[in-house]
């Protein structure tokens, strides 16, 4: 039987890439060693990290004045490092779920902490709009896609102040404007690459300005001057990474990828909006692309375990939601074929008429 995977994160990852990074595992460019061994200094592994991070500048668009960073410790590590370097007085945030509150708290020792807005009043469905941004904050803070909840700011944000985005889980999905974000952070595990890896894309002209010591593994500038290898990268997830963006730029880009997360997305949701048993969870104008989240009408709320047990015979993997808010997520990431989506929907509206 054919599995389809939802899961939320690690996630699913285009079936070439996982070919492609197995093979190196086993031998890179016919060196007769694998990948997992050869040093990070070495030439083999030097051409990868380049390419990934050309990669980068190219599919992303990336100007001039930004660095491109890969390092450990995934984006939680981020809550803490973003502080130590761009924080001096007063840092803003928009408060659109759980990452969001992680990074917020991880920022309270450094100083001033806004909270300009909060979607937290009807348990994340929504973005807030129409919130103003202190233009004396250091920086303001954003999480564009909230996994657990379902929703994502699709449009760049103008901020009078430097823009930061925790943008783990919508990263390559559609085109950005780079040049309005200080900086973008997220782990890899989304739309990437296997866990184990941390993107940072910032803008040089931020960097040494607070007036504090900044440990030294934990200072953009001590891995800027290294190229990401002050100490051993994550190499695996690296290569991975760069096989993932071979297979982005064979596949047209980031448009063309929009182009084909909007259908998939389109499919799933049109598909729950016509249900007589199923609700979508988020606002419809703040919708996910990435993460679809819904749940069982209340009419028909005891049939959640019986659907989940129903979607996994027919091979429908991860798509329990969330421990903090139940029902159902259906992860539909870059590497998710549409046919996947079809195969969701076609089983939804079978148990539908089973039992609706």
């Amino acid at each position: 039987m054919k599995k389809h995977n939802f899961n939320a994160g690690p996630s699913i990852l285009a079936r070439e890439v996982i070919e492609k990074t197995a093979a190196a595992v086993l031998d890179i460019n016919n060196s007769g060693l694998s990948i997992l061994e050869i040093s990070h200094r070495s030439k083999d592994f030097q051409a990868v990290m380049d390419e990934t991070v050309a990669l980068f500048k190219e599919l992303l668009a990336i100007p001039e004045g930004y660095s491109v960073l890969f390092l450990g410790g995934g984006a939680s590590m981020q809550f803490c490092m973003i502080p130590f370097n761009l924080f001096e007085k007063k840092a803003a945030f928009l408060n659109t779920g759980v990452w969001a509150n992680k990074a917020m708290k991880e920022s309270k020792g450094f100083g001033e902490v806004i909270e300009v807005a909060s979607s937290k009043d009807l348990n994340y469905t929504y973005v807030p709009k129409d919130f103003v941004i202190p233009t004396d904050a250091d920086y303001f803070h954003i999480t564009t896609n909230n996994t657990i909840y379902g929703t994502e700011i699709l449009k760049d944000i103008d901020s009078p102040v430097p823009l930061v985005a925790d943008m783990s889980s919508d990263i390559f999905s559609r085109p950005i404007d780079i040049s309005k974000y200080g900086l973008i952070y997220g782990g890899a595990q989304k739309n990437l690459a296997p866990a184990g890896l941390c993107f940072v894309i910032v803008k040089d002209e931020l960097l040494g300005k607070v007036s504090r010591y900044i440990p030294t593994m934990l200072n953009y500038k001590t891995h800027i001057a290294e190229g990401s290898m002050f100490n051993t990268p994550p190499v695996l997830p690296i290569y991975s990474a760069m096989e993932t963006l071979r297979w982005l730029k064979a596949n047209g880009g980031l448009k063309e990828m929009e182009k084909k997360n909007i259908a998939k997305a389109e499919l799933l949701y049109n598909t729950i909006d016509n249900s007589k048993m199923f609700v979508g969870t988020a606002v419809k104008e703040d919708r996910s692309r990435m993460n679809v989240c819904f749940v069982m009408k209340p009419e028909y709320a005891q049939l959640e375990g019986d659907f989940q047990k129903f979607a996994q015979a027919a091979g429908m993997e991860g798509i329990k939601g969330h421990r903090s808010v139940g029902g159902f997520r259906a992860s539909i990431y870059n590497a998710m074929p549409i046919e996947s989506v079809q195969a969701l929907v076609d089983c939804m509206n079978a148990f539908e008429k089973q039992n609706a």
